[in-house]
């Protein structure tokens, strides 16, 4: 275990192969990181879930009755929808992991998100963006036109890369704020709870508001939220503890392995060497330091 201490702070670099140096604890840097960024985070998951289970929860209904799509052809869209928000955290996590950070992938989908939900308004509310509402005396509905599907299209994109990209990191960048698995495990605790607490508010009050009152108020009340939960999260900026150093994907690792195996699938594989060869000597080390510990004749 050695100490560097670049910058003039003391930060703890193993030399062993494949480990990680720990984070930084609060205690070097006070004012970042801790419970004190919980409530901005918190708060942020509740008006980002708020604003998504209010257009995702009615979703079907919206395009019946808006836009006189079928109730199979409807289906099918919001299958699809469904499909992708939970498609693209994974393209959120690697994106994170590998290029921006937690922090800028979160504000970048909640303005996605809010961008989309402004779309989803103005097609309730303006009368050139949705087709003629059917009548019980109409035996036939006006279809939307290309126009009307483009919009529509382009914001539930919106709304659902938004959603896929904050929902899932930010319980990455919470869970970061702490060093101690016990003050992890009681920060996913409240995020549940406001995760599913906001979810239930959604299904059930903006629901009845989309019903019952008009759809421009319940699509009004998610850009509320939303523009709440983007206040709260970038109002908490300076209390944050965000890595200064990407840390990589491990999408990048297994997508080497597949290359290398590929590149070197013709080679030949000596029988006659043991393990000094493949994994540095019997035990595993070479100078010093710990490589891959080479296989046993048990399981662990």
């Amino acid at each position: 275990m050695a100490t560097s201490n670049a910058g003039g702070n003391a930060l703890p670099v193993t030399g062993y192969i494949g480990e990680e140096a720990p984070p930084p604890t609060t205690a070097a840097k006070p004012s970042r990181g801790g419970w004190t960024t919980a409530p901005f985070i918190l708060a942020t998951v509740a008006g980002l879930t708020l604003a998504a289970g209010g257009w995702l929860n009615n979703l079907i209904v919206f395009l019946i009755q808006q836009f006189n799509i079928k109730s199979i052809d409807a289906a099918q869209v919001s299958n699809v929808v469904s499909g992708a928000t939970n498609f693209f955290p994974i393209i959120a996590a690697v994106l994170a992991d590998s290029f921006l950070g937690c922090f800028t992938i979160i504000w970048i989908s909640s303005l996605i998100s809010l961008l989309g939900l402004i779309l989803l308004v103005l097609t309730v509310t303006i009368h050139g963006l949705k087709p003629t509402n059917c009548t019980g005396a109409t035996t036939t509905c006006d279809t939307p036109s290309a126009t009307q599907y483009a919009v529509l299209f382009t914001a539930l994109s919106l709304v659902s890369i938004g959603l896929g990209g904050s929902r899932f990191t930010l319980a990455t960048m919470g869970a970061n704020q702490f060093t101690k698995l016990g003050h992890q495990s009681t920060y996913f605790n409240w995020y549940f709870f406001a995760l599913y607490f906001s979810s239930f508010i959604s299904a059930t009050g903006i629901v009845y508001v989309q019903d019952n009152v008009s759809w421009a108020w319940g699509f009004g009340i998610c850009i509320a939220g939303n523009v709440a939960g983007l206040a709260l999260f970038l109002a908490g900026k300076r209390y944050y503890y965000c890595q200064d150093k990407i840390q990589g994907s491990p999408f990048t690792s297994l997508l080497r392995v597949v290359v290398a195996s590929f590149r070197k699938r013709k080679l030949n594989i000596s029988s006659d060497q043991g393990a000094e060869c493949y994994y540095n000597g019997d035990d595993g080390v070479k100078g010093g330091i710990t490589a891959a510990a080479p296989p046993t004749n048990s399981f662990r």
